[in-house]
């Protein structure tokens, strides 16, 4: 089972590692790093599933949270540097391109 990452910026200064794998039920992050961050900025993570649009699946503007749907977690560095969004138990229907991105 494949998680594929993409990058989506509101502004160029967003980076993924790209294309992480994992297997079923083995958790990952898939970080992202925004080192232009302005104050005011919140951080999105968006999910595109084959065939799909994208689909919001986190965004906060600095603390970190629990997911539902996939099960996980949006989690952001003390300094706002960087998140990671950790899912739990991926499964073959979470194999998707995600997005990082900043905005209001």
């Amino acid at each position: 089972f494949f998680v594929s990452l993409a990058v989506a910026a509101v502004r160029a200064q967003i980076q993924q590692e790209p294309f992480p794998v994992t297997t079923e039920r083995t958790g990952i992050n898939i970080r992202c790093s925004h080192l232009n961050l302005r104050t005011g900025d919140y951080i999105h993570f968006y999910r595109q599933l084959p065939g799909r649009r994208p689909e919001l699946l986190a965004v906060t503007a600095k603390a970190s949270k629990d997911m539902r749907v996939p099960e996980g977690r949006l989690w952001v560095s003390a300094d706002r540097r960087s998140s990671a969004l950790w899912l739990a138990r991926p499964r073959r229907g979470d194999s998707a391109v995600y997005y990082c991105a900043l905005g209001d």
